[in-house]
């Protein structure tokens, strides 16, 4: 088994890049400590959040300096908070861990309504050590090292995944009720690669309907995006479902992009997105065409249209772990055409930030910080959605096991979706309550540590 070391960072939306060279001196009213003390750093720290830090005005007058950088900073965070976190690029120990990121999947521990407990790999990333080494969705996890999962040790015992470096798994497929054809498989520790997006081309009564499934949204996506909408504009897609369930976010630019291909009336001067920052930030609004242009290697607003497919309505399915970037995209389109939500409700990140680190040379400082500085709003100036954006349609991927694979035309929420623009079921929630969700492995916050 070939092992991977490397150490993958979840990341906050990025809105732009941006660094800092921070001068600790420039507050007279700020003590001073030696250079390289852990007091210093702390003291870098303070002065960065009290520059950028969306909550700024709710840090403490007084934190203690004697803290290890990371507690301090915590320190310093607002209640509100879920998401900002600092790590030190020397230290790979204090970079977030999840076993999404460690090994690349998630999985669901349910209760069924039979009072069974069963655990559902839902997503495998593809060339990750888990898909490497044979897990796939829909199978069924029976054994962690050997220990049966239960409803008493579920959230243990599968969180402990996340503290191990390589991890035994008993797993089998779900046949009649049950789970049938069990093996040991082992995972090892490493590193996944990026993510394709994937599309297909449903039909029916004449009808074309594109499906894209969309990973998360890294900076240099746009021409990918571009040839999956130039080929379902050449095969006459009417209309457009993106499934966004498990996309933590990433670049806003590259949501941007994807907004541009989608609505009819929009032009490079319609207003995407609106940043408001703390007294030091202030408010912030940019154009399609503006904000796609901080990915320098984006395709033009122009470029993008020229592959649009002129919609006025389209279907995206959620989840808890839809955020960031993926709920810009739902907010965001809400004023050039008809949003139809389908699935569970959002994670509840509306805000951005970018990276604030040391770029002295040499750099006198291996600490970088991931704070939120922006909330963001629409077109329309809505936003506030902290609490996650509802779904007009609720339906819930685990009503129907074993979990088929992702853009399968019987897959609970495609088949929701499908059933919404091909039949009488328009508007109907597919969502079954008798099954209770235990614990999920994929809660962005609890990614970063939070």
């Amino acid at each position: 088994m070939k092992k991977y070391f490397n150490f993958p960072l979840f990341l906050l939306v990025t809105a732009f890049v941006f660094v800092w060279s921070c001068n600790n001196n420039d507050d007279e009213n700020l003590p001073r400590f030696p250079e390289g003390s852990t007091e210093s750093v702390n003291l870098w720290v303070q002065d960065s959040m009290r520059r950028y830090y969306y909550w700024a005005d709710q840090m403490p007058a007084k934190p203690d300096y004697r803290l290890p950088v990371k507690d301090f900073f915590k320190s310093l965070l607002s209640s509100q908070d879920r998401f900002s976190f600092a790590v030190n690029t020397q230290d790979p120990s204090s970079y977030p861990r999840s076993v999404r990121n460690m090994y690349g999947f998630d999985y669901a521990v349910m209760q069924l309504a039979n009072g069974n407990v069963v655990t559902a790999i839902k997503l495998v990333l593809k060339n990750s050590p888990a898909f490497n080494s044979g897990l796939e969705r829909g199978m069924m996890i029976t054994k962690i090292n050997g220990k049966t999962i239960t409803a008493a040790n579920a959230e243990e015992l599968t969180s402990s995944i996340k503290d191990q470096t390589v991890i035994e798994l008993t797993v089998g497929n779900w046949k009649n009720g049950a789970v049938t054809d069990e093996k040991n498989i082992q995972v090892y520790y490493g590193y996944s690669l990026e993510q394709p997006v994937e599309s297909k081309i449903f039909k029916k009564n004449g009808k074309k309907t594109g499906y894209l499934y969309i990973y998360d949204f890294p900076d240099g996506i746009t021409p990918v995006l571009s040839q999956k909408f130039a080929a379902f504009k050449a095969a006459g897609v009417q209309e457009l479902i993106l499934d966004l369930r498990y996309n933590y976010g990433g670049s806003v630019s590259s949501a941007a992009a994807l907004c541009a291909l989608i609505p009819a009336g929009i032009s490079a001067s319609s207003s995407f997105i609106t940043y408001k920052g703390n007294k030091n930030g202030g408010e912030v609004k940019r154009t399609f065409a503006q904000q796609i242009t901080y990915d320098p290697n984006a395709l033009d607003f122009n470029t993008l249209r020229a592959n649009a497919l002129g919609l006025n309505k389209v279907y995206i399915l959620t989840s808890n772990s839809t955020a960031s970037a993926s709920e810009i995209v739902i907010n965001n389109l809400k004023p050039y055409m008809q949003v139809i939500q389908i699935g569970d409700v959002t994670l509840g990140k509306d805000m951005a930030g970018f990276i604030v680190e040391d770029k002295r040379k040499p750099k006198k400082i291996s600490w970088q910080l991931h704070p939120v500085i922006y909330k963001v709003f629409n077109a329309n100036g809505e936003g506030e959605y902290s609490n996650g954006i509802m779904p007009q349609i609720a339906a819930g991927e685990y009503a129907s096991l074993p979990l088929l694979p992702l853009g399968d035309p019987d897959e609970t929420l495609v088949s929701s979706a499908l059933g919404s623009i091909y039949s009488k079921s328009a508007g109907k929630d597919a969502l079954d309550k008798s099954i209770k969700i235990l614990f999920q492995s994929d809660t962005p916050s609890a990614a970063i540590g939070k």
